[in-house]
């Protein structure tokens, strides 16, 4: 093969090429040309790549993102779970207190005292680790099982020392007046209006105008107002069918359906109805007969 090199002045000069150099040649120009496109083709793949790369991360942080999320989720509803289950626990460990202070004041056993903090202690034994999540719900599970039982306890307990003072209060005993002298007995008596012998259902007690009528027992009252022969009177029911009467009152304190206290005040003493004078007509009954109140009068709280 004959190459012709033209220069400038008209001087051309040839070169001559055998066939071994020709194809030396053409394998250079093939290498070059090769890895032109190899350059090419590299960088075009790498873009891809890079762009497949960013894509596939972008879903990565986007799928992170969102267990991310999920996890917040999960542990704002278990911390709300948890503050539910420790608020409940607070209001029964209240409630234990309460009843425990309740109970303490009627045992009068100063030496327990609720409202303090238990007193502990003791050396430690072995290595110590914080409460793991399942740990923590097993121990809270297991706290609120027991202050459910220790308030279940309680409240029977309370209950029966309640059933014992209302008892207690119950009983009628004592007098009608907190100041006063017994004028009338039970039974036959000359009658202070007609001067006949007639019956008489209750005790008198004589006193000043306007001083205290008291219920002799705790109750609930079934009349006050105004009744034929005994002016303003009031009826009190009581435990094991009793009943409780205070007549010829001057002013009334409790009306019908009010709940009273052994040692209430419920009127003042006056001379309304049937009467010569300032006093309390008392009567007791048991299942609606009447009994001579001498006998709860006499009687001590």
């Amino acid at each position: 093969m004959q190459i012709i090199l033209l220069r400038d002045g008209g001087s051309n000069r040839s070169l001559q090429l055998g066939r071994r150099r020709l194809a030396v040649l053409s394998g250079a120009a093939l290498v070059v040309v090769w890895g032109l496109i190899a350059f090419v083709a590299t960088n075009f793949q790498t873009d891809a790549v890079n762009a497949e790369v960013v894509v596939e991360w972008r879903a990565k942080l986007s799928k992170q993102d969102q267990v991310v999320a999920q996890l917040e989720r999960k542990s704002a509803a278990q911390s709300t779970a948890v503050g539910r289950q420790l608020a409940e626990m607070q209001a029964r460990l209240l409630r234990m207190e309460a009843i425990g202070a309740h109970m303490v004041s009627e045992l009068d056993t100063p030496e327990f005292d609720f409202a303090a903090v238990p007193a502990q202690g003791g050396p430690v034994t072995g290595s110590q680790s914080m409460l793991g999540w399942n740990e923590l719900q097993k121990e809270l599970a297991e706290l609120s099982v027991q202050l459910r039982k220790r308030e279940t306890e309680l409240n029977i307990l309370d209950s029966v020392l309640v059933s014992e003072e209302i008892a207690q209060s119950s009983d009628v005993s004592g007098r009608p007046v907190n100041w006063g002298w017994l004028s009338s007995h039970y039974g036959k008596r000359v009658d202070p209006i007609t001067g006949k012998e007639a019956w008489h259902s209750g005790v008198d007690f004589a006193g000043h105008e306007g001083s205290d009528v008291i219920a002799v027992a705790s109750g609930v009252v079934t009349y006050s107002g105004e009744r034929s022969g005994y002016g303003r009177m009031i009826e009190i029911s009581h435990a094991n069918g009793f009943v409780t009467r205070y007549g010829h009152h001057k002013a009334l304190l409790v009306a019908t359906g009010d709940v009273v206290k052994k040692g209430d005040a419920i009127g003042k003493m006056g001379s309304s109805g049937r009467s010569t004078g300032p006093h309390v007509h008392f009567e007791v009954l048991k299942h609606g007969r009447t009994l001579d109140p001498a006998q709860f009068v006499a009687r001590r709280s």
